[in-house]
């Protein structure tokens, strides 16, 4: 099947370490069809060199102050030529030649408003982030069975559907989960494209994980229809820490990797009090400051 003209959308900030095999595995994408607009805050690193070398049809400098992720997201789309936006970290790195085809296949069906593609840790990936991605995208991805998941890392979006309601700006975090909950509640589809395969990971410490969950949870709370209760200490703090450290045992029993739970469960911890600590922040904010 001949495939349509996409726009491949690429955030990047000091990533030349990734885009060393990330832009290589572009140009070995067996579907040749596409433009390529790269969105980079400030590099300092020799990131803007390898960029260039890409000749890409945009290449957007912002400065790191400027960055907010669904400002830029927006900006992608609207400097995209095609019907089809298909977005790439910077520091993800498609694995084969099929990483794109599968995407924009997805993107054909007008009922799909967004797809995302699977995910695999680099080998350096501590046993608490390798279970993390395990979970959201391995053989049997729990992720299937919650109540919603997606991932801007290595996904695509339909313009037509985009141009009804962008990313919401006021959102650092999260913005891509609410845009996406936003799109199926309109009656379109999110679909998981397994095919399309890249390799990404992060160790975060245990304070940025604690960020990225106090942040992830802030955008949830701003954006939350139900009520203030439904996140508390008992339940999300304790009782989830306790659920996730037991799913990071069984994932270290099974690949030999029981040294790094204690390490697992200090990481749980921060993000569970993060959790808590950023909800309860996005839930004031958005009830004009009463928890």
């Amino acid at each position: 099947m001949s495939l349509p003209f996409v726009s491949i959308i690429m955030r990047s900030y000091n990533e030349a370490w990734a885009l060393q095999g990330t832009l290589p595995a572009l140009k070995a994408q067996l579907h040749r069809d596409w433009e390529l607009i790269v969105i980079d805050s400030g590099s300092t690193d020799g990131s803007q060199e390898l960029i260039r070398a890409m000749n890409p049809a945009h290449f957007v400098q912002i400065t790191p102050k400027e960055y907010n992720p669904s400002r830029v997201m927006n900006q992608g789309m609207r400097l995209a030529r095609a019907e089809y936006g298909i977005f790439l970290n910077a520091d993800a790195t498609p694995q084969g030649t099929e990483w794109l085809g599968p995407l924009v296949e997805a993107l054909l069906d007008p009922k799909v408003a967004a797809c995302f593609g699977r995910q695999i840790p680099r080998p350096d990936c501590q046993a608490v982030f390798a279970n993390d991605y395990d979970r959201c995208f391995g053989p049997n991805r729990e992720s299937v069975h919650w109540d919603h998941f997606f991932s801007m890392v290595s996904s695509g979006l339909r313009r037509d559907v985009w141009a009804k309601r962008g990313f919401r700006e006021d959102l650092q975090y999260a913005e891509d989960d609410e845009y996406t909950r936003w799109c199926r509640a309109q009656g379109y589809g999110v679909r998981y494209v397994e095919k399309s395969i890249a390799m990404h990971s992060h160790n975060y410490t245990a304070e940025q994980a604690y960020k990225r969950s106090f942040g992830d949870a802030r955008a949830i709370g701003k954006a939350w229809t139900g009520s203030a209760g439904d996140f508390n200490w008992p339940k999300t703090v304790l009782l989830g820490w306790v659920s996730d450290v037991r799913h990071d045992l069984r994932f270290c029993l099974r690949n030999g990797r029981v040294g790094e739970l204690a390490h697992a469960a200090r990481i749980r911890w921060h993000q569970r009090c993060g959790k808590l600590a950023g909800f309860r922040q996005g839930w004031s904010e958005k009830s004009g400051g009463t928890a």
